[in-house]
């Protein structure tokens, strides 16, 4: 045990003692060599008296070296703080000397004892570029000898400004892998040219596949915070055949202790691809919109509801009522809220097509503003049951926005989505037509009912991102409908506060809808995600096209026909102008459809075509009724001009 003990010890403080007794050793060298050089390298100086300074100056050196504790610093990471601390040292070390000598001048208590002046200058020069030299010296040792004997990796760092001399230096400091940097990467051109340590920068566009090859790289850090989605999708796009990593530094929020390791460095996201720098929010209008509220949301286990659940969490909220019939991924969320400190929310398990127990919800809670996130929204799915579309996405949404309205709930936030514009598939008519129910309901309420929408969420349940994830990691190819197919693209968290912001802003009857820059091709998508796991394409992983499914539209949009937009103080978020509805109508015949019999799929989806004149079914087994109802609604309009015309001879 006492072996144990002591071989602790002296592992922990062994090292620092060695280097102690080292520096001692050279400050003892330089203060030879002081004198030495004082007297134009000669001996002629008085060696006894040299000798009677030794100790003083070891003893005065090492009680500077204490009070400092240069020695304490790991000799192989010796960086610019450490330096300073010799600097230090030495410093106290010659200002000490000089008191002391001075005051035995003064007082006589060692008679006969000093140092020159120019000795304890010239000493203290001398002894700061043999320590800081002689730690350099061991760096710069230490990092060839193990490059020699551990494989290195060439790396080019993205970004020659301060996160990118950051990187650098986590990166020389890492102590399990060795990396050789080749060059600094910039987009400035003024930055051409310049060195940074002794690294050359170069620009940008200089990195083509040759470039890679003749100098071997092995990896890609981008260190900048500020390039830009679309030049980070074009580095991909031309290193898609090379083996070449691509990495990502996390924003300095991130980092651990304000401090990068070369560990915190990890690739690049997908949702770094997105063409278009992230949508951000800083409205402080927003704290004082839900500061005191009761605010319900549904759906709050989904991918929206949950994100929703945990920003409004850091609101100023009276009370947090969380909604959805998925118990297991609600209480996931509810253990979230627990481990994040939040207390004042209540969890229920509860189905949104239950009028009753909705009624008792708001009756017990009392909310004054609900979001509501619930909804299927798996199109293939939905498309063969149009029954169960119609239940959850317009009949749950007709009960909810009738409770709220009931009890006269200041705001109802609808969650929609861009697959309800010019819908081609049961899932986005069902969207588009609770759509129209709540802005009927509009003009009897005292409730502002307010829509949002927004296209694919990245990572969300059931999401394109997850599938080719999982087929990734399974080894198996991925599986796309169409080459040319194209989606809007934004996060979790950019939508949910946007959705938050709209609710802020919106008065009542507003569909807002957000802009999410350009469309992302998810075939380029897809090659890419293969790229940033390791592997090729197609070589190690291949794309499959398996055609369109039903009720698929090759693209998507975010607006109706017959729609424009206005502009709102958020240059992201823009209202929807829609054409004039006959609301008292449409309202009856949204209500008679959520009662229709549920084998009736038929005349379900019927009913919804000539209630939505834009719905035209798309690689469906709907697409029959859509010359049906043009021929109805034909043969309607000829009817009752006919029944004025008689009225009016009449």
């Amino acid at each position: 045990m006492i072996n144990n003990y002591f071989a602790y010890y002296s592992q922990k403080y062994a090292s620092k003692w060695v280097v102690f007794a080292v520096d001692l050793c050279l400050i003892l060298a330089t203060f030879f060599l002081a004198y030495f050089i004082r007297f134009n390298f000669t001996l002629n100086f008085d060696l006894s008296q040299f000798f009677l300074e030794l100790p003083f100056v070891l003893v005065v050196s090492a009680l500077s070296f204490l009070v400092v504790g240069s020695f304490k610093s790991v000799i192989r990471h010796t960086g610019f703080t450490d330096v300073v601390n010799v600097f230090k040292s030495i410093v106290l070390m010659s200002v000490t000397s000089a008191f002391v000598i001075l005051l035995n001048g003064l007082t006589g208590v060692v008679p006969g004892f000093t140092i020159p002046i120019s000795i304890i200058v010239m000493h203290a020069l001398l002894s700061f570029v043999a320590l800081s030299g002689s730690r350099l010296f061991f760096k710069l040792s230490y990092n060839y000898l193990n490059s020699q004997f551990n494989p290195s990796k060439n790396i080019l760092i993205y970004g020659a400004s301060d996160s990118g001399i950051i990187t650098y230096n986590a990166l020389l400091n890492s102590s399990k892998n060795m990396f050789n940097i080749v060059n600094f990467i910039d987009d400035d051109v003024k930055k051409q040219g310049k060195l940074i340590n002794g690294i050359k920068i170069i620009l940008s566009q200089d990195i083509d596949k040759n470039y890679i090859e003749i100098n071997n790289v092995d990896e890609i850090i981008v260190a900048s915070q500020t390039v830009k989605p679309s030049r980070l999708v074009n580095l991909i796009d031309s290193l898609i055949d090379l083996d070449v990593k691509i990495t990502k530094v996390p924003p300095i929020e991130q980092w651990i202790n304000g401090e990068l390791n070369a560990k915190q460095i990890k690739k690049v996201q997908i949702e770094d691809l997105l063409g278009r720098p992230p949508i951000e929010i800083d409205n402080p209008n927003l704290l004082n919109e839900f500061r005191g509220e009761v605010v319900l949301v549904t759906g709050a286990a989904g991918s929206i509801g949950s994100e929703l659940v945990k920003q409004l969490s850091n609101f100023d909220v009276k009370h947090l009522i969380l909604v959805d019939q998925a118990e297991s991924a609600l209480y996931d969320v509810q253990q979230d809220l627990k481990r994040d400190g939040k207390h004042n929310y209540a969890a229920i398990v509860a189905d949104i097509r239950d009028g009753l127990r909705i009624d008792s919800i708001f009756q017990t809670y009392k909310p004054t503003i609900v979001f509501h996130a619930a909804a299927y929204k798996h199109v293939p799915l939905m498309e063969k049951s149009p029954y169960e579309a119609i239940k959850i996405n317009v009949n749950g949404t007709k009960l909810l926005a009738d409770t709220a309205s009931r009890y006269n709930v200041k705001k109802f936030v609808f969650v929609s989505t861009d697959k309800a514009v010019n819908p081609t598939s049961v899932m986005g008519a069902t969207k588009r037509m609770a759509e129209i129910y709540i802005s009927c309901l509009q003009k009897e309420s005292k409730t502002k009912f307010i829509t949002t929408r927004f296209g694919n969420v990245l990572g969300s349940n059931g999401s394109v991102i997850p599938l080719f994830k999982k087929q990734i990691e399974a080894g198996s190819d991925l599986t796309l409908t169409h080459k040319d197919i194209t989606r809007f693209f934004m996060t979790i968290p950019e939508a949910s506060q946007l959705v938050l912001e709209a609710g802020t802003m919106g008065k009542g009857g507003e569909i807002f809808i957000f802009d999410m820059g350009e469309s992302v091709k998810i075939y380029d998508l897809a090659k890419n995600m293969i790229k940033l796991s390791g592997l090729r394409y197609p070589e190690d992983i291949d794309i499959k096209i398996t055609g369109l499914r039903p009720g698929e539209k090759l693209y998507e949009e975010l607006l109706a026909n017959g729609e424009n937009t206005l502009s709102t103080y958020h240059k992201k978020i823009l209202i929807s102008k829609t054409r004039e509805l006959e609301y008292a109508r449409i309202k009856a015949e949204i209500e008679e459809l959520c009662i229709t019999n549920r084998f009736q799929n038929n005349n379900i989806v019927m009913k919804m075509k000539s209630l939505i004149p834009e719905y035209k079914s798309n690689n469906s087994e709907y697409e029959k009724f859509d010359t049906r109802v043009k021929i109805y609604k034909k043969a309607k309009g000829i009817i009752e001009n006919n029944s004025k015309v008689f009225k009016s001879v009449q």
